[in-house]
């Protein structure tokens, strides 16, 4: 996340769900011969099932600044952390020091999403949650004399699941903030970096360290039994020829070494975790160009129109865009982060004030719903902030009658007829 610039049904078999992406069509196609789409479950433990709905789309919201913090979202919060003019985790951690550090980062895990929260995205017919985490959740992977980041995250990150898990929620474990910062001068890889250090080899080599250890925690805790999609890295730079070293050796040998831990712990291939790039669309180049198998491939799309300079600022333009908006090109593809904030230059104007303008706000909330549930579905952006301004926050919008609670009320309201 850059901040400037009906429930579906679950597919049981004897107490065992299925581990296929709602509204996949499995009985239809193959890739090399196999038949992807099969939905016949073997007979397995409940331990090995890596779960998704045999119907519907993902309906989720993204855990935004749990795990990650970025201050614009909740200034309040950080400041009361002690972290106030910091700019990222890694200046707070060393603003703070490891132990202060430590016990003020963890107070915030404990507070920020609880499952009050959890039960209350239920209620309001939500079936997913993507939870954006950074590297160093791994800790023996830090260079500890030179990154500084909060410890003690991962039995919060089982917590969350844990309750997430309960309730019935299919869970994304996105890594948002990659070795090195993926990107320059955002909060939102963890470290406010002068310049984007993840696209070398040694930096790929961490990630792919992490991206094991996240794989083996996944299927041999509990806690992480809905966890079915893993996301390699978030919103990388948005020019193919700077990262293209990114799509032909981190990419091919994330598939590699994820796919060699779960064969490690004897995981059949029906129960395997999807492997989530950003897709064509976001404009990294093609996801797929040096994969070979593409076995539980899946891939995100992020859409904020605030930042989308070809398309002209009106409201009636914006809904009509929205209307008509194809994020097709890599299937399956789930639009994971969007929101209904408007480009800063106009969004606190009269014409697109919160307060006197919701009817709007709700019929462009449901324009974007109709185009991304012609993909696999969405992640709004996100649950909950600390901003005053629920066009960022899904549990705002919610209290202020913008988004309904009956998510199929949309299909209802005409706005793309």
């Amino acid at each position: 996340m850059k901040p400037f610039t009906g429930f579906w049904a679950l597919c049981t078999l004897s107490g065992l769900a299925t581990a296929w992406l709602p509204g996949d069509h499995r009985d239809i196609e193959s890739i090399d011969g196999r038949n992807l789409f099969n939905r016949t479950v073997p007979s397995s433990s409940a331990a090995d099932k890596r779960w998704l709905p045999a119907s519907g789309k993902i309906r989720g919201v993204d855990l935004g600044t749990l795990f990650v913090f970025e201050p614009w979202i909740a200034e309040s919060a950080w400041s009361d952390m002690g972290c106030g003019g910091q700019q990222s985790e890694f200046d707070c951690v060393s603003h703070l020091g490891q132990s202060a550090a430590n016990s003020a980062f963890q107070s915030h895990w404990s507070s920020w999403i609880t499952k009050d929260d959890i039960t209350q995205m239920q209620s309001y017919g939500l079936n997913t949650i993507r939870i954006p985490v950074g590297y160093w959740l791994r800790e023996d992977i830090v260079y500890s004399d030179s990154e500084h980041f909060p410890q003690g995250g991962l039995s919060y990150l089982e917590q969350v699941c844990g309750w997430a898990a309960d309730a019935g929620f299919y869970i994304i474990i996105d890594l948002h903030g990659a070795p090195g910062a993926q990107v320059a001068k955002n909060a939102d890889t963890g470290q406010y970096a002068p310049t984007a250090g993840f696209y070398v080899d040694y930096q790929y080599e961490r990630a792919l360290k992490f991206l094991e250890w996240m794989t083996t925690n996944i299927h041999q805790n509990n806690a992480f039994r809905n966890v079915g999609m893993l996301e390699i890295v978030n919103e990388p730079i948005q020019n193919a020829d700077q990262v293209s070293s990114m799509r032909t050796s981190y990419y091919p040998n994330a598939f590699k070494r994820i796919r060699a831990a779960e064969q490690a712990l004897g995981i059949t291939s029906n129960n395997q975790l999807h492997i989530q790039m950003m897709n064509a669309l976001w404009g990294s180049g093609d996801p797929n160009e040096s994969l070979t198998d593409l076995w539980f491939a899946a891939y995100d799309d992020h859409r904020y129109l605030k930042w989308d300079g070809s398309v002209a600022v009106s409201k009636d333009n914006y809904i009509s865009t929205s209307c008509n908006d194809n994020r097709g090109g890599n299937w399956p593809t789930i639009v994971g982060e969007w929101s209904l904030s408007p480009p800063d230059d106009v969004q606190w104007n009269s014409d697109w004030a919160p307060d006197t303008n919701k009817d709007f706000y709700s019929k462009w909330f449901a324009a974007q719903v109709i185009a991304y549930e012609k993909q696999d579905g969405w992640i709004f952006w996100t649950w909950k902030s600390q901003l005053g301004d629920y066009r960022w926050s899904y549990q705002d919008a919610v209290a202020a009658g913008v988004i309904p609670t009956n998510i199929d009320d949309v299909y209802n309201m005409g706005v793309c007829g």
